[in-house]
């Protein structure tokens, strides 16, 4: 089975997670995710990169063949979705066949249903709640009880926004980060396409800052927002210098925001 080749360690620069989605509701356009956001704010929080996220069916072949692909390939994968009580939520299944274990029914997750629930409701449907693969540690859920579980570096927890938050917010608490990523944003009422050349020249004269554009209309004007990010304040400092200068000698005036703030997305 597939190893993380990327083991954490408290003196590790760069920390990487992905996230798995899981709904076939997600895909039809019937809801919309809420929990990517999320996510992505609280990792970065710690110092833990997102670098991918992906979408699949509630289709065990499918949910194995992604949580394979991404926990060889990053310190920390998420998934959100399919550990609920209904036929369709196959989720866990799926990690205990990716990991090649049984899922059993786990006795502290049957203790903490069973707390939860009276007699009467405790029927088939919510005891699949209580099945987890062999050797996984729970993830508490203050919310509902129904845990989520860990195993290796796979976090799984539920699709429900205000679940899943309370229960993500107990695991990332206990995860060693790196370094955390800032990130500068220099906007100027310049067209992007304007600035692309010159962007790209900056870009390869800092190697190590991220910089991304994004193009918006205000006030009747077309302009272009240029995010930088990167984990060195003072090589962020010189990129978004650079930009600045590239920006004013196209005519353009560049107007810029604090560059030690956390790394985050335009609007």
């Amino acid at each position: 089975m597939p190893q993380p080749v990327h083991p954490v360690s408290d003196t590790k620069q760069d920390v990487t997670a992905a996230l798995l989605i899981i709904g076939d509701e997600i895909l039809s356009g019937r809801t919309q995710d809420r929990n990517l956001q999320y996510i992505a704010r609280g990792l970065n929080e710690r110092g833990i990169r997102l670098v991918e996220a992906r979408v699949v069916v509630d289709e065990p072949e499918a949910i194995v063949q992604a949580v394979d692909a991404l926990r060889a390939r990053y310190d920390h994968v998420f998934t959100t979705g399919g550990i609920g009580p209904t036929h369709d939520d196959v989720t866990a299944a799926a990690i205990a066949r990716a990991f090649g274990v049984p899922l059993e029914r786990n006795a502290e997750a049957l203790a903490l249903l069973q707390d939860h629930y009276q007699p009467d409701q405790l029927n088939a449907a919510r005891l699949r709640m209580a099945d987890i693969p062999a050797g996984a540690a729970l993830i508490d859920n203050p919310v509902s009880r129904a845990p989520g579980f860990r195993l290796g570096n796979v976090h799984v927890l539920p699709g429900v926004p205000m679940i899943m938050q309370a229960m993500f917010d107990g695991v990332v608490a206990g995860l060693a980060g790196g370094a955390k990523t800032l990130s500068c944003t220099v906007t100027c009422f310049l067209r992007e396409g304007d600035l692309a050349e010159a962007l790209a020249t900056v870009q390869a004269a800092h190697p190590q800052v991220a910089i991304g554009s994004y193009p918006f209309m205000r006030l009747d004007r077309f302009g272009t927002s240029v995010v930088l990010r990167a984990i060195d304040q003072a090589r962020l400092e010189d990129a978004a210098t650079a930009a600045c200068e590239s920006i004013r000698a196209l005519g353009g005036e560049p107007m810029r925001d604090d560059p030690r703030a956390p790394a985050d997305e335009p609007g």
